[in-house]
């Protein structure tokens, strides 16, 4: 397999680009997890669907689509619903959970009229569903190296502004977060790593890679800088072992990640320390916030 490895180039972008989303999904998902809006990552996949489905569409009659990335359109709707879902959110101020399945709602129903209007799916677009270690190329693995880069500088910068809206989301109003800065920010930086998984993972599965270790990380952690280091660790085992598997027995590697970070989140239900995982609802006061 290392020989196999080594030979190829496409199976190197897959190997470091899946590692590279092993890191991002899960970090951000702590913060997802935390705040209980995990079903966020479903809604945007699928408004990155509709942005994906279009480029494919488009590629057919206009030439400048026919040589671009379909995710550079998926990242420009996943933004762009992740920024309605927070206007939505500021609209609904008692009911905010019901942007989430809004902005859902929408992604299929544009997905479902753009692939209609292809004449249904091609290769490309399954790919796009349940991910491809073969669709993964160079400019798929720079783009995603760029968002790491880009995902690791801003929440070294925002992050006890992060950590503190997660718990105590008044108290970090009134002691002068900007909340709807850093609140834009954030679901900003979730739609571009959910677009980015896309190759790796699918549109299908990617939420579960932003979940899946969360919850597993949980019943180990003792803390939250903790929880974010078993998370990743969780996130990588799942990925490499996904596709090391994936490839030994030929199977879908975004479906071969899912599972191997289910049986993972079942063993760490036995076995975690950590029986009733209540830490992470208790409210850090203040000062607490400021030695982070």
């Amino acid at each position: 397999m290392i020989e196999t490895f080594l030979r190829f180039d496409f199976l190197q972008y897959a190997l470091y680009t899946g590692m590279m989303i092993g890191l991002l999904a899960p970090l951000l998902g702590v913060f997802l997890v935390v705040r209980r809006m995990s079903l966020i990552a479903d809604a945007l996949s699928h408004i990155t669907l509709s942005g994906i489905a279009l480029s494919l569409l488009l590629g057919k009659y206009v030439t400048l689509f026919a040589g671009l990335n379909p995710l550079y359109l998926g990242m420009v709707f996943s933004v762009g619903g992740s920024l309605l879902i927070e206007q939505l959110r500021r609209v609904y101020t008692f009911y905010k959970e019901i942007a989430i399945p809004i902005i859902m709602s929408a992604g299929i129903g544009l997905g479902v009229i753009f692939i209609s209007l292809a004449n249904g799916f091609n290769n490309d677009l399954f790919n796009y569903l349940f991910g491809s270690v073969i669709a993964v190329s160079q400019s798929d693995f720079m783009t995603i190296g760029i968002i790491t880069i880009l995902v690791i500088v801003v929440l070294i910068f925002f992050y006890k502004e992060l950590f503190f809206l997660s718990f105590d989301e008044e108290q970090a109003v009134i002691s002068g977060v900007n909340r709807k800065l850093v609140n834009m920010v954030f679901v900003v930086l979730v739609a571009l790593v959910i677009a980015a998984s896309m190759r790796v993972v699918g549109i299908l599965l990617v939420s579960s890679l932003m979940t899946l270790p969360v919850a597993s990380a949980m019943r180990f952690a003792k803390g939250f800088k903790q929880l974010f280091f078993y998370s990743v660790l969780f996130g990588e085992t799942a990925v490499i072992g996904g596709l090391i598997a994936a490839f030994q027995l030929d199977l879908a590697p975004g479906g071969t990640i899912v599972m191997i970070s289910v049986i993972l989140l079942l063993l760490s239900i036995l076995f975690g320390r950590n029986k009733k995982t209540r830490w992470f609802k208790k409210q850090p006061p203040t000062s607490s916030v400021e030695q982070l």
